[in-house]
């Protein structure tokens, strides 16, 4: 393979309107930037309008209509828009979805001739991807939801274990992931590389004038705003902080509270937002936001928070971080060594999870416990001084695309 690259990306759902959305852009960004040419290939409705950078190929796959006559395919099974579920996917749901894809990838392998061809998720599409192009260069992207899916959920469970393996790479955020795609696919641990993660260093920094503000409201008022960002779901552990917050020995006045995201289950973002209704603190819920928007509510939060029962290393984390928040998280699984290796001497503090049923579902019984150290570890945050920003200058994406096209240029 030459120095410049055609490359082709894949995903199932949308871009940019979730963590994995977020993350084949930000890569479609850093590979334009490297000077490779491209293509995606993504599945959306006719009310979307993505971008990505000048030059990249769009083939735009149509949920809600005719050929796909059904929502976008979510991998979790609450998305924050109106979503499919793959466990409800019938066998004529599944030869549309494959037939609809399969239509536009055949015309962007055509027009970009890729040698190299990314798929977002070790699930059905990528699959379908491995067992169609077999004289490709097919690599897959696991972002955790996937191995979440494979655990749980039966539909064409076997079929995509045995076509996983056959891709050329597969890329993980951290060990755990690793782990758990040797275990689930039976992939050679050989074929499996690390990336970690990005994020946008153009969007995501220190506002000079946002963070003399903060250190002047925190020197004459005490008061403090506390941050989420994310999908408003009980598995993200929206819930159990809203219990939390009634926890903490903080005066109502003293304490703002904004939860940014998009819902997922209906129903259940009815019941959260009544819960917020009944918490001695305010909470605003502004929606989803965009990217400039997130980063400008960083820079004026003291703590974000992000008390999730399943994740990867999440992106937010390091875009909170990388504005100068104070952060209080779940002990995810492989987040101790990442927040080690990549942001030193970060404040950071870390909540043991609780038992989990299965892969995203905590033991109720457990949720007492979890939400009382939720509570001790935001009253410490909140109530220490200002700290000195987290150095987190070595993440990058064009870090993490080098490290993907080194791992497979290196076999050709």
């Amino acid at each position: 393979m030459g120095e410049n690259m055609r490359i082709l990306s894949i995903t199932a759902q949308k871009p940019s309107s979730t963590g994995s959305g977020v993350y084949l852009t930000e890569v479609v960004k850093a590979l334009a930037a490297e000077g490779h040419q491209q293509a995606v290939v993504a599945g959306i409705t006719s009310e979307d309008h993505p971008e990505f950078p000048e030059n990249t190929a769009f083939y735009p796959v149509y949920y809600g209509t005719e050929e796909l006559p059904f929502p976008v395919a979510g991998m979790s099974d609450e998305m924050p828009y109106t979503s499919t579920r793959y466990c409800d996917f019938t066998e004529p749901m599944t030869q549309q979805f494959k037939n609809a894809f399969l239509k536009k990838i055949r015309q962007a392998v055509t027009d970009l001739n890729p040698d190299l061809i990314l798929c977002h998720h070790l699930y059905l599409l990528t699959a379908l991807v491995r067992e169609s192009f077999p004289d490709r260069t097919v690599c897959g992207f696991c972002h955790n939801t996937d191995l979440r899916q494979m655990e749980k959920n039966p539909v064409n469970r076997e079929w995509i274990r045995k076509r996983i393996p056959l891709l050329d790479k597969i890329f993980v955020p951290q060990k755990p992931q690793a782990d758990k795609t040797v275990d689930i696919y039976g992939v050679d641990p050989g074929e499996i590389v690390t990336v970690g993660m990005g994020y946008n260093d153009g969007i995501f920094h220190i506002d000079s004038d946002a963070r003399a503000k903060k250190e002047r409201r925190a020197e004459e008022d005490g008061e403090k705003l506390l941050v989420f960002a994310g999908k408003i779901a009980e598995k993200k552990g929206v819930m159990s902080l809203i219990r939390a917050l009634d926890k903490l020995d903080i005066p109502k006045r003293s304490l703002q509270v904004v939860l940014a995201g998009g819902a997922g289950n209906q129903e259940e973002y009815r019941i959260i937002r009544s819960m917020a209704e009944q918490c001695r603190y305010t909470i605003a819920f502004p929606g989803r936001m965009a990217q400039e928007d997130l980063a400008a509510l960083y820079n004026r939060a003291d703590v974000f928070v992000l008390p999730s029962f399943f994740d990867g290393i999440p992106l937010v984390v390091i875009e909170a971080l990388a504005c100068g928040d104070k952060v209080v998280v779940s002990r995810l699984p492989g987040i101790d060594a990442w927040l080690s290796e990549n942001a030193p001497g970060a404040d950071v503090r870390l909540v043991n999870l609780p038992t989990m049923k299965n892969a995203d579902e905590p033991d109720p019984g457990e949720l007492p416990r979890f939400e009382a150290d939720l509570a001790d570890a935001l009253q410490k945050s909140l109530c220490s001084p200002l700290s000195v920003p987290a150095d987190v200058s070595r993440i990058s994406w064009r870090s993490l695309v080098n490290k993907v096209l080194a791992s497979v240029t290196k076999d050709n």
